[in-house]
């Protein structure tokens, strides 16, 4: 896990590459990547590569960043995992590849000299790279499936430029602060800026399970290789399974085992859910033993329902792990509150209990954790699995009638006042239900379209949705249409919310600690092996199914315990005790969002 970032000045009427800026746009990601530094130059002193390192695999310097190819053509800084990378390797040498380091990253160098930009269909992983081609004279980017690693884009039309971060783009100076109306409308709307926008008009996220050139004629438009919907559409015509569990554990212990390659020690994020619970089991059956646990507790919630550390220290005994137990209360949480802020890359609603919990691991010593996210998304464990389809099926035939939407806004807050202040959604019920993008966002999102006009003024609304378009970006995700119920709930809370929150606030907390968060249940090859079995995850079948999936089964008490993750109390640490936590939730998002403006 590291910190990459480049400029290339393709135009011919563009000045080289300044390092002073080069060096900045770095630096400004420090603590992505505290164990080393370096820079690369193209022969023709157009393009130059940066890199911050995070050791994991090969902890020598000959497996430092930006890698040269051995013939001096290739040049790579790539930040991420390639957890296949020894069945790769091997295969290469098999053809006469001989290698100088134990690195996953110089078998990117190898495979692309061998296959060009087809190299990425056979990695599995999380990855963010780019490959410098001194002969060919063009940039090559590509960014994983998920969407687990970053990678965020600037062009002017005389320089290309590309990060980990956002921040680390503007600290270079020289691309424009110009805010994007579609990232504070998205901001808004979802909890989190959806890709590829950012809160700034000339900075864009390379898309997830992209790849993108950039030559002398400067950045072609990205190009998919894979999606979500594809890898589930083309898993399931492999075939079903008689039993769900036949399917799932064979397949999380496969994934499980891949993510735990490092030459570092690894530990796990663990809560008092299935998720954790579930890949911190299937680790002891890996072979892993005394693998350090860290449970981040809070001091509000002790002796409470939404107090982690009982079930949490009872599944760590029960896999023999060494069980941490960080608890943290409001002095610390104001403490670290500007921090966690300017460490925050873009805008999020969400994030502060990944950040204390990378703190933790951090002072645990560790530099690599397995994190239960992406395990709701995989197998169903959302409400919104059982609210979308419902809410098309029920409320959909009314929402398809001409005038019901207009009929529902004028007589709703009249009629029933009391309904819409404790549902504000509900107005939307009759609006948006009969797709399944609108039936999405009225179930995901923070404010309703209708409503930004007031929180973020109308011109900014207006101009925002233009732009954003949050509908057509939600069908797209659709595209092709996976088949099922779930497998479309699957595919929205995946490439919606999981990418665009949940994976972007493991990246940024956990980089700002120098800890690499892995994710084994949102990995694209276990997505595509539970394809043919997915629809099938409904009514809690497949969360159950994960419960069993370790050979000492979770204990029955994490099955019946209501869901609540990382439980945070912000709304109470912000709010004095008279005020609505629905209040204090704005409080929160509205004070992240000016702090990130402002910075």
């Amino acid at each position: 896990m590291c910190g990459i970032n480049g400029i290339f000045s393709y135009h011919s009427a563009a000045n080289p590459p300044r390092e002073p800026e080069l060096l900045a746009t770095r630096e400004a990601m420090r603590a992505r990547g505290p164990d080393g530094a370096g820079i690369a130059w193209s022969a023709n002193r157009r393009c130059a590569l940066g890199h911050r390192r995070l050791a994991i695999q090969d902890l020598s310097e000959r497996a430092a960043q930006p890698m040269a190819s051995h013939n001096g053509r290739l040049v790579v800084t790539f930040n991420g995992e390639i957890y296949n990378y020894p069945a790769l390797r091997a295969a290469l040498e098999r053809d006469g590849v001989r290698f100088q380091t134990n690195s996953d990253t110089e078998v990117l160098l190898h495979l692309y000299a061998r296959d060009g930009a087809a190299m990425v269909h056979r990695l599995r992983g999380m990855f963010a790279f780019a490959i410098w081609d001194n002969l060919r004279e063009e940039l090559f980017l590509a960014r994983d499936p998920y969407g687990v690693k970053p990678l965020y884009t600037a062009n002017d039309g005389w320089v290309f430029r590309f990060a980990s971060q956002v921040k680390a783009l503007l600290a270079g100076g020289a691309v424009s602060r110009d805010p994007e109306p579609a990232g504070v409308v998205g901001f808004h709307l979802f909890g989190s800026v959806p890709e590829p926008f950012t809160l700034y008009r000339e900075i864009r996220s390379l898309p997830a399970g992209c790849t993108q050139i950039v030559d002398a004629a400067g950045p072609r438009e990205p190009t998919p290789y894979t999606s979500i919907a594809h890898i589930l559409t083309e898993g399931s015509a492999c075939g079903a399974h008689d039993e769900i569990e036949d399917a799932v554990r064979p397949a999380v212990l496969d994934s499980v085992r891949e993510h735990l390659l490092a030459d570092v020690d690894v530990g796990i994020f663990l809560s008092a859910g299935i998720d954790s619970g579930a890949v911190l089991g299937l680790t002891a059956d890996a072979g892993r033993r005394r693998m350090k646990a860290v449970t981040v507790a809070f001091e509000e919630f002790r002796g409470s329902s939404d107090d982690e550390v009982p079930a949490a220290r009872h599944m760590a005994f029960r896999y023999g792990a060494e069980h941490l137990v960080h608890r943290v209360g409001e002095g610390e949480f104001r403490n670290d509150l500007a921090a966690l802020i300017e460490a925050m890359d873009q805008p999020t609603i969400d994030g502060v209990n990944i950040w204390f919990a990378a703190k933790a691991a951090k002072e645990a010593g560790l530099k690599v954790v397995l994190s239960g996210i992406g395990g709701d998304e995989l197998f169903a464990g959302y409400p919104s699995f059982a609210d979308v389809p419902r809410w098309r099926r029920r409320l959909g035939p009314l929402a398809m009638l001409p005038g019901v939407a207009a009929l529902a806004r004028r007589m709703l807050p009249a009629c029933v006042p009391g309904l819409v202040r404790r549902f504000p959604k509900a107005v939307g019920a009759f609006d948006r239900t009969h797709t399944w993008p609108g039936a999405y966002l009225l179930r995901r999102s923070v404010f309703l379209p209708g409503e930004l006009a007031q929180v973020v003024g109308a011109d900014m609304a207006e101009e925002g949705l233009r732009r954003l378009r949050p509908l057509r970006c939600l069908s797209r995700m659709l595209s092709p249409d996976p088949g099922s119920d779930i497998a479309r709930v699957c595919v929205l809370e995946s490439a919606s919310y999981l990418r665009n929150q949940l994976l972007r606030d493991a990246d940024w907390a956990g980089m700002a600690h120098g800890v690499e968060v892995r994710v084994p249940l949102a990995d694209a090859a276990l997505l595509r092996t539970l394809a043919p079995v997915l629809p099938r995850f409904g009514a809690g079948a497949g969360k159950a199914a994960l419960a069993r999936a370790p050979s000492i089964p979770l204990p029955d008490d994490v099955l019946a315990r209501p869901k609540t993750g990382f439980a945070v109390p912000t709304a109470r640490w912000l709010a004095a005790p008279e005020q609505e936590r629905g209040l204090a939730s704005r409080r929160w998002s509205q004070r992240v969002f000016d702090g990130l403006m402002a910075a």
